[in-house]
């Protein structure tokens, strides 16, 4: 088997793991278990603590100790052994510990699997700018072949979903130990526990304008997991209203939010010609106002006759999600020093799918619970995403008017060569 094919099946697994429930844990938690918005943001919230110190204490073990493939091996059939408990916890707050284990041993896996990744594709000789993306595509498509697994089996309001994600993560533990072997640095072992833990890139925060550039990156990091957390209740919920009850988007909600997922494999392909034309600043405006766009749309769609704003948000949330996160990634490698580099990468995401995602999580839950929830318990959706819609507003305004950045193309060429 090539490498390329053993490496598209580690991806392909990686993100199926995570599509299996990620989308449809709302369907399972509002509607099967029927908790609190609020204890829903706590859960969200676990994937926000995980990332503020596991990839980093897993890439210092990597570094230092264990073999990358193994320790992606390992924390996989952990991370399967919580999911698999999942469906018999029976309190919120149980859950929120059960949840806390299992992506305190999947988050860092996405990082491991890139550098077994890379570490691969080196070994053969290979270009990794190159043959890298077409792997990677391969993550989306698991996720959204997991989403439309569970979506057509009708799972998506089940504890079905947690065993599905199960089995795929002790497939992937298994077969993580077939992986090419990622040899440990024996440099890393003299380098500081501050130096790997990337505590050196706070210094970043030093300049006006990249301190400016972290906070607005957490403020939208904040917007990120929203429609995660509730796009499929959303849809689930015309259940209840009979003129939708029996449309194919009230069936099959998470094929519908597969758009998403969809979109962002064709918008990926065109952030390099976006890059060139307009500039980073431009781009990520693109990225916040899509996010108003996205909330909006789902605002005033319906499973009828508003279907289409719901198919439109879909392909929207593709710029939405990978301009910011691409654009972002690339303006933090052009201003970090070359020793830096992956520190200050690390401090963009503990920034965005950490603080941003904790602060998300929980605001989210608490607004919605306490201003638009009927006192029969019913989601006023309307009134949810338009909040949505104008705190994205609020931000991509305030980033273009206090963000100072010129376009500059050689930055680009710096950073691809």
């Amino acid at each position: 088997m090539s490498i390329k094919l053993r490496l598209i099946i580690m991806n392909f697994l990686q993100f199926f793991v995570w599509g299996s429930w990620l989308i449809t844990i709302g369907g399972y938690w509002f509607q099967t278990k029927q908790w609190s918005g609020t204890e829903f943001g706590a859960i969200f919230s676990t994937l926000a603590i995980s990332s503020l110190f596991m990839p980093a204490l897993s890439g210092i073990i990597a570094d230092r100790w264990v073999n990358a493939e193994k320790l992606l091996g390992i924390f996989h059939i952990f991370g399967a052994v919580a999911l698999f408990s999942i469906p018999m916890v029976d309190s919120p707050s149980l859950f929120f510990w059960v949840m806390l284990i299992n992506m305190i041993f999947y988050m860092p896996t996405i990082s491991l699997s890139i550098t077994v990744a890379y570490s691969a594709l080196k070994g053969e000789g290979m270009d990794v700018v190159k043959e890298y993306p077409p792997i990677r595509v391969f993550g989306t498509v698991g996720f959204i072949v997991a989403m439309w697994t569970v979506s057509l089996l009708e799972i998506e309001t089940s504890a079905m979903q947690f065993y599905v994600a199960s089995v795929a993560s002790i497939l992937l533990g298994v077969y993580s130990f077939s992986l090419p072997k990622c040899a440990i640095s024996k440099h890393v072992k003299n380098t500081s526990v501050i130096d790997s833990l990337g505590l050196n890139a706070f210094s970043l925060f030093k300049d006006k304008k990249m301190a400016l550039f972290f906070v607005f990156s957490m403020l939208l990091g904040a917007s990120l997991q929203l429609t995660n957390m509730y796009g499929d209740t959303f849809i689930h919920d015309f259940k209840s209203i009979p003129e939708f009850a029996n449309s194919i988007a009230v069936k099959y909600p998470a094929i519908i939010m597969s758009i998403s997922q969809m979109s962002e494999t064709l918008f990926i392909l065109a952030i390099p010609f976006f890059l060139k034309q307009f500039g980073i600043k431009k781009v990520m405006l693109m990225s916040m106002f899509a996010w108003v766009l996205r909330f909006g749309l789902l605002g005033f769609g319906d499973p009828a006759g508003g279907l289409w704003m719901i198919v439109v948000s879909g392909i929207v949330y593709g710029m939405a999600f990978d301009f910011f996160n691409i654009s972002g990634s690339l303006y933090v490698e052009s201003q970090s020093s070359s020793e830096m580099r992956a520190s200050a990468q690390g401090l963009f995401m503990m920034m965005t799918n950490g603080f941003g995602a904790f602060i998300g999580s929980f605001a989210s839950g608490f607004v919605i619970d306490h201003f638009f929830k009927t006192t029969e318990g019913a989601f006023q959706w309307r009134g949810i995403w338009i909040t949505f819609a104008t705190y994205s507003l609020v931000v991509a305004v305030l980033f273009a008017i206090l963000f100072k950045h010129k376009h500059n193309p050689e930055e680009l060429q710096e950073i691809h060569h």
